[in-house]
């Protein structure tokens, strides 16, 4: 089956949704289809909506002949005039990580957010959903859809650290290693994290802060303005982007994940810091609950609450044989998540019925249901 691809930029980018996009791109070329990857250029949402009139989009596409074309959504602001006038009967498969209108912004700006999103999603003839929380976000927006949930494996990376080393790691003096790793963009919450541990006493807790610093630089210099004014800058490291090698190490010295997001699809980051039998602070919003369980594997806390933060800290904290059962738990959690072939397995099984069904119809794609 020859498949197309569609991304912003290049796959090559660290966040989640990018990691996903690359480790299916992956998984369909060992199972031996042909897979054309497009990217366009990312210039921000306003900029990306005058694809829609340059004819940008048309041309990095002219002369694709796939039998299926999965778009990342993320790029749904370039997207809405070339899906609504492609007419080459080639379904439209969006791969949906989570809403744009779900961020928060000005009630006026996400309401046009939120009439251009749907504008897309009705565009598009199927749907790859990370989580069910995902599906049921978009369904809200557009009713029933024809789609496929196929979760993110936690096994793209080897966390090699055993149980009785989580628990010796848990019970080391000092204060309790914290890690937060995400983009750094306003919806990760690094500003929630920040002002909730300062509410913390200051011996007890170091934070390193692990993420790529070039995407909303004005959001990074709040961050740095804001450790300052917390006067908590001797606690906090902020490391920038670091290598495979240097994420893994960083992983396996923490005791706890922390990334309190205004809302996350899914959140593979939890499910890759519980590999390392870190428990993780997360998103009480979104899918992140399918991953951590409240109490047990971690601590859902609500977006922007600073002081659910700092609850969810001390108790761990100042009790490490809880850390570190907690850690075993979620490590537990890690090994008895499906693995990326069985991403990759629904995905090919779902898009090869598509496709199928396409071609019998024979059919132009906006009157294919």
């Amino acid at each position: 089956m020859q498949l197309g691809v569609l991304v912003y930029d290049s796959l090559e980018r660290t966040s989640g949704g990018y990691r996903y996009d690359r480790r299916i791109v992956a998984g369909l070329r060992d199972q031996g289809h042909e897979v054309t990857v497009v990217a366009i250029p990312r210039d921000g949402y306003v900029t990306n909506l005058l694809d829609n009139v340059s004819r940008s989009v048309a041309a990095n596409l002219a002369g694709l002949d796939v039998d299926v074309l999965l778009q990342d959504e993320l790029c749904h602001p370039s997207l809405i005039r070339y899906n609504r006038r492609c007419d080459d009967g080639t379904p439209v498969v969006s791969v949906v990580h989570h809403l744009r209108c779900l961020e928060q912004r000005s009630t006026w700006t996400n309401a046009l957010v939120r009439a251009i999103e749907r504008h897309y999603l009705e565009t598009v003839d199927a749907f790859v959903y990370n989580s069910e929380p995902t599906r049921e976000t978009v369904e809200a927006l557009v009713g029933p859809t024809l789609g496929v949930v196929a979760p993110p494996g936690g096994d793209h990376v080897d966390p090699e650290i055993t149980r009785p080393q989580i628990r010796r790691r848990a019970r080391e003096s000092g204060p309790l290693r914290i890690v937060f790793v995400g983009t750094l963009i306003e919806r990760k919450g690094l500003h929630t994290l920040l002002r909730g541990l300062s509410a913390c006493p200051a011996d007890e807790w170091t934070l390193t802060v692990v993420g790529d610093p070039t995407v909303d630089r004005a959001y990074v210099r709040r961050i740095d303005g804001l450790i300052d004014t917390l006067g908590i800058g001797p606690s906090v490291t902020v490391a920038g982007r670091l290598s495979d090698a240097a994420l893994t190490a960083t992983l396996r010295d923490g005791h706890l994940l922390a990334v309190p997001s205004d809302h996350e699809g899914f959140g593979m980051v939890y499910l890759e810091g519980m590999g390392f039998g870190m428990p993780a602070i997360a998103s009480a919003a979104g899918g992140a609950s399918e991953i951590v369980a409240d109490g047990e594997t971690g601590v859902l806390v609500p977006p922007g609450d600073p002081g659910a933060v700092a609850e969810a800290v001390g108790p761990l904290a100042a009790d490490r044989e809880r850390l570190a059962e907690m850690g075993v738990a979620a490590r537990d959690a890690y090994d008895a998540h499906p693995d990326w072939r069985d991403a990759v397995d629904r995905i090919e099984a779902f898009v090869t019925e598509i496709s199928e069904a396409t071609k019998s119809r024979s059919r132009p794609r906006d009157t294919w249901t």
